[in-house]
């Protein structure tokens, strides 16, 4: 298997396994001793088939409870594009991921205080941005990390097996 296909697969099912136990856990996550909420937050992109029967199903809307992609999903299409939200005490972090690279867009740190007191220079500004950006990304690489030992260990088939029965309590 081509290494490209290898990891779009694995993102795939990273993606759908985190928007059930966000949904099952009420979005509460506590790894590696720190407690965070994650929400897939108003956007989600399913796709089932190849070149010409690709169908690709975007849902949105901040309300929304995503039921169509969820019907995708009983379908047998994969999330390759979610909007997340993370939240930690009173910070809040938005950003866009896609499965196939684990790349991020319109990412969104809290929002830095661009006053400077006397004697603050603008590069505590910019280490604070980047501290918040590397607290919002090790909440990520901590839920991959479980979602990591989870599908390489006997306990996958269980654990998919639960993602079958919430997607069948969707109706």
């Amino acid at each position: 298997m081509e290494a490209e296909y290898i990891n779009k697969l694995i993102g795939e099912e990273f993606l759908t396994w985190l928007w059930f136990k966000s949904e099952m856990n009420n979005g509460l996550f506590t790894l590696e001793g720190k407690t965070f909420a994650l929400y897939f937050s108003g956007r989600i992109v399913v796709e089932g088939g190849e070149g010409e029967s690709l169908e690709k199903t975007i849902c949105s809307g901040e309300m929304s409870d995503l039921a169509e992609a969820k019907q995708g999903l009983k379908l047998g299409k994969k999330v390759t594009q979610a909007r997340l939200k993370v939240e930690q005490d009173n910070l809040s972090w938005q950003l866009n991921v896609k499965a196939e690279d684990f790349s991020f867009s319109s990412f969104k740190t809290p929002k830095v205080d661009l006053k400077l007191e006397k004697g603050e220079t603008n590069e505590g500004l910019f280490l604070e941005k980047m501290y918040l950006l590397e607290k919002c990304l090790s909440f990520f690489f901590c839920l991959f990390k479980e979602f990591i030992s989870i599908r390489f260990n006997a306990s996958w088939d269980q654990e998919q097996s639960q993602i079958v029965t919430w997607l069948n309590k969707t109706d």
